[in-house]
């Protein structure tokens, strides 16, 4: 079975590296259902529900890709393309349950259909998967993992709390999804170089690239959020904002003085109802907070490119530089 590679690997031109990414991600595929299966069936359910719902798998890619700097398609870099999408699943399991998600890649959240409670245990479970894979990777990936874990807690934790009296709003956003979404794009990156035998300064750049991309993907989720019909990007649009998610467009509101943007904060602070959700989104999409978003979106993608030029020119650079670029791209 040929495996799709993410959107982001699209303008890639080296044919045999793509095919190189598609052949091994066939075998961490396998590798990902057997992971997150179970001899007891209705734990197989739970375990496996998100696996089989698909889904970009753009971190063990990214880990498939960065190994291409060192001797590729080993088995430890399989596993931890496995790791990667194994613990990024079981954060989705709690997010969804935070954010009371009703659907996650095309089905029912699984909060939903068995409960919060085994949602949580179902994630716990993953992480635990994750867990024992990577400690047969070597003691420097155990630490990096664990360290990243923390990270994704902390993130979780500080979106939940919000900013401090003295903080900045938009930084504290920001420093949520360096945590949540950036900190595991990072380790993505660097486990693949790390264990296909890279040389050992590639470390730092890769981190930096994980986490600017990671921002990056995050905002553009935010501007798509609004702007997006449901045929671009298979959402709703509006979701974030009828839930009262924090992004950046609405962040960027708070920071116009003028009347109209006054007038619309306040609606959006006051909870916005299904009735009154589409009047919001066309005024938002014609304020200039939505260029405003667009061009701090792409600062995070150049910072990414900026990050990897220490890397040896050539054929992964140039699909790092490719993946950064499709990031902000992207309708969905």
């Amino acid at each position: 079975m040929k495996i799709a590679l993410p959107s982001q690997l699209r303008s890639v031109s080296d044919k045999a590296l793509l095919a190189s990414l598609e052949s091994d991600m066939t075998k961490v595929e396998a590798r990902i259902s057997e992971a997150t299966s179970h001899a007891e069936k209705i734990v197989d359910s739970m375990s496996s529900h998100l696996a089989r719902a698909g889904g970009k798998r753009m971190r063990p890619v990214l880990t498939l890709l960065t190994s291409h700097l060192g001797t590729a398609g080993t088995e430890d870099v399989l596993d931890a393309a496995v790791v990667m999408e194994i613990t990024h699943l079981a954060t989705l399991y709690h997010d969804d349950v935070m954010d009371q998600a009703s659907t996650r890649r095309g089905v029912e959240t699984a909060h939903l259909v068995w409960s919060n409670n085994l949602a949580i245990l179902t994630g716990d479970l993953l992480f635990a998967r994750a867990s024992n894979l990577v400690s047969g990777l070597g003691q420097e990936a155990l630490e990096l993992q664990a360290q990243v874990f923390e990270q994704l807690v902390l993130g979780q934790l500080h979106e939940t709390l919000g900013p401090g009296e003295d903080e900045n709003p938009i930084d504290h956003y920001i420093q949520v999804l360096l945590d949540k979404t950036g900190s595991l794009i990072a380790l993505a990156a660097q486990l693949g170089a790390m264990l296909s035998g890279a040389d050992d300064s590639y470390q730092k750049p890769l981190e930096e690239f994980g986490h600017c991309v990671g921002v990056a993907f995050q905002l553009i989720d935010d501007i798509i959020d609004i702007e997006s019909t449901k045929s671009q990007s298979g959402k709703v649009s509006g979701t974030d904002l009828l839930a009262g998610v924090p992004t950046l467009p609405v962040l960027l509101l708070e920071g116009h003085s003028d009347q109209a943007s006054l007038q619309l904060l306040a609606e959006i602070s006051d909870g916005l109802t299904e009735q009154s959700l589409p009047g919001v989104l066309d005024r938002l999409r014609a304020h200039p907070v939505m260029e405003e978003a667009r061009l701090e979106t792409k600062k995070w993608a150049e910072k990414a490119i900026a990050a990897i030029v220490p890397l040896p020119a050539g054929k992964v650079r140039t699909a790092l530089e490719a993946f950064a670029s499709a990031v902000v791209d992207r309708k969905g």
